[in-house]
């Protein structure tokens, strides 16, 4: 059974380096237990956060309280966590027995007890058949295993991965997301996960932490951050790649916006507290859109859709198996992506629909969308 504790608090941490703020203002209540991601793209401040936490580098301001006690002044050796690094980090010259045990034979663990918790883990991450070999007889997937049974046989009151599978293929990573989850919650260990997948993120995560240029964008559940992200940047991060440039025509009941998108119109939600007459993008994701009507171009006025439905000609096709997946160029020039059953071809003009509540629209006219906005932001933000 791991080490337990209450709450693990990241007040104010921040780090930067020289004038670069690679970390700025963090603040995050970890509760024992839970399985929290750090999600952004690279330099985001995602793995500058876990060093900190891991005691690998030292803040330039704020705090890190375990159960109230103060611990980012305590080296790394003395904080009681495991770290599974992105590269393995294993010693070539030593078994799997040997590397799973390097960290108990460090701390002076009596033999007994360290040939017992070793055991233990190589069954824990199945690859008791497997003591004897070196890493270099491995697969990358057992390799991580073993990795991560390095770090758990230690019993750590936090285990730390930095981007664990990212040396992985595709099959291995889903493989392995499902190990390190059923470890996670059969161990009953407290997990900060750092990736730049959203995907890998929203399977694992109690909670997810997106950051962009080291600072917090919202904080929440999956399906917080995945169904109503704060801002643009967490939006377009979280999977919505069109952002289409509207105009805001009107408002509706129920916090819904007439829009219009060249000559087409929509409705959408509010997402950035914006009044008719006001620039914003509406964020969708192709999954989201929906083929209503083919033809071909000039078969129907591009003047006069039918309302909800946007008209586009189909530039790139790509076949997915069950779907293809299109990229379509929209009457003012500006493009579209969207996935269908349908199989099109370049040049085909299409009419795309969307369902009102699928459409979220964020400030535009050069709004930062780097930066939290609104009480959406704040409200996911901080403590759980």
């Amino acid at each position: 059974m791991m080490s337990r504790f209450g709450t693990l608090r990241l007040d104010r941490v921040s780090r930067s380096f020289g004038r670069h703020a690679a970390l700025s203002d963090l603040r995050l209540d970890i509760a024992g237990g839970e399985f929290i991601a750090l999600l952004g793209p690279s330099g985001c401040g995602k793995s500058t956060a876990l060093n900190c936490l891991a005691g690998l580098l030292p803040l330039t301001g704020g705090e890190i309280l375990l159960d109230g006690e103060r611990i980012d002044r305590v080296p790394p050796e003395r904080r009681g966590f495991g770290m599974v690094f992105q590269n393995y980090a294993l010693f070539p010259h030593l078994t799997v027995r040997g590397n799973i045990a390097f960290g108990l034979r460090m701390a002076k663990v009596p033999r007994a007890e360290l040939l017992r918790r070793t055991d233990r883990a190589l069954g824990l991450v199945q690859l008791t058949g497997h003591a004897h070999k070196r890493p270099g007889q491995l697969s990358g997937g057992q390799q991580q295993r073993v990795a991560i049974a390095r770090a758990i046989v230690l019993e750590p009151r936090l285990v730390l991965m930095d981007e664990p599978l990212s040396n992985l293929d595709a099959a291995l990573r889903l493989e392995m997301r499902t190990e390190i989850r059923r470890l996670h919650q059969s161990l009953g260990l407290t997990t900060v996960y750092v990736t730049h997948d959203q995907e890998e993120a929203l399977s694992l995560a109690d909670r997810l932490v997106v950051l962009r240029d080291g600072v917090t964008q919202q904080t929440g559940t999956p399906e917080e951050v995945y169904g109503h992200p704060a801002n643009r940047c967490v939006a377009s991060f979280m999977g919505y790649r069109n952002m289409l440039p509207v105009t805001v025509t009107g408002t509706r009941p129920g916090g819904r916006l007439a829009l219009r998108l060249g000559a087409a119109e929509l409705t959408g939600v509010d997402r950035g507290g914006l009044t008719a007459g006001s620039a914003g993008v509406a964020a969708l994701r192709p999954e989201d859109l929906t083929v209503a009507g083919t033809g071909t171009p000039g078969s129907r006025s591009a003047d006069a859709p039918p309302p909800g439905r946007v008209p586009a000609v189909v530039e790139v096709v790509e076949y997915h198996g069950r779907e293809f997946a299109v990229r379509a160029r929209l009457g003012g020039g500006g493009p579209v992506h969207f996935r269908t059953p349908r199989a099109l071809a370049p040049g085909d003009a299409v009419e795309l629909t969307a369902a009102p509540e699928r459409v979220l629209v964020f400030a535009g006219d050069g709004a930062d969308p780097a930066r939290p906005s609104g009480t959406a932001s704040r409200a996911t933000a901080g403590t759980p």
